[in-house]
């Protein structure tokens, strides 16, 4: 995302990281490296990629935050996939303060960060996405306003429990299938011919249940089972006992003690696999 930004956004791009490989390769595309302090001093937007809401919270409001050294006039605009209340929080904050704030949680593959095609609901003030959007179009091909803030984060886990809970039947279906006698690879490709067609299919299915590939360097159970465990909560606040979505948190909780969490996602298809 950095590199599309760097390449794309016709602006100085300043960045920052706990590891120095990416930092050494953004140099190279003509990005500046700079200590999180100079970035919140210099840089008129800020876009924060985050592991969850409570690195956002710590970056940003903690006692070791940059809040004090941000200025009015200056936008965040957060990247990664927190609970509404939290986000809520920080923006009131924030707007204390007279800095403006976005939530655009990134959606997709990490193919589709790479190419530069991922999809980002937006939530932030009409003034703030029209300012930000051609910046979030250098790194999304697909970008929509999605409310005011935290509406981006309740499309984002939204999405994850859904897609989720499509990996979970996946799972269920190539375990279930397979120990009554039909190759998995026919199965699903059955599926793809018929109505259990989705992108979760030929992305988590294909590309990863079937040849059981999950590879530690990818999207692991653990922040799955965080974004899922966000929808919960959003679920419970809102009154709505939403029984697939716990019983997905469950199946991510047995995978976890399994061994797997910081496997690719889908890897919760392990435990049924190994029974």
């Amino acid at each position: 995302m950095c590199r599309h930004l760097t390449k794309k956004s016709g602006r100085k791009v300043l960045v920052s990281d706990n590891h120095t490989a990416p930092l050494a390769r953004l140099e190279n595309e003509g990005a500046f490296r700079a200590s999180s302090q100079q970035i919140a001093q210099e840089a008129s937007i800020i876009f924060l990629s985050l592991p969850s809401g409570d690195v956002v919270r710590e970056v940003l409001t903690s006692e070791q935050g940059i809040l004090p050294l941000l200025s009015p006039g200056q936008i965040i605009v957060d990247l990664s996939t927190s609970s509404v209340e939290s986000t809520r929080k920080i923006a009131g904050q924030l707007k204390d303060k007279g800095i403006k704030f976005a939530d655009a949680p990134v959606m997709r593959t990490r193919a589709a960060a790479e190419s530069g095609t991922l999809a980002i609901p937006v939530g932030a003030s009409d003034d703030v996405y029209a300012h930000i959007s051609r910046y979030l179009g250098c790194f999304a091909s697909d970008i929509k306003h999605a409310g005011n803030i935290g509406a981006g984060q309740i499309v984002k886990i939204l999405n994850n429990m859904v897609l989720y809970e499509t990996v979970l039947a996946l799972s269920e279906a190539h375990a279930i299938g397979k120990r009554a006698g039909v190759d998995p690879q026919v199965l699903f490709e059955a599926f793809a011919d018929g109505s259990a067609d989705s992108f979760a299919l030929r992305n988590h299915g294909m590309g990863a249940i079937l040849p059981q590939h999950f590879p530690e360097a990818a999207f692991p159970v653990y922040y799955a089972r965080k974004d899922v465990g966000y929808a919960m909560d959003l679920a419970t606040q809102m009154g709505i006992d939403a029984t697939g979505a716990r019983n997905l948190v469950s199946t991510f909780d047995r995978a976890i003690e399994a061994g797997h969490g910081d496997r690719y996602a889908p890897a919760i298809s392990l435990i049924f696999e190994e029974k």
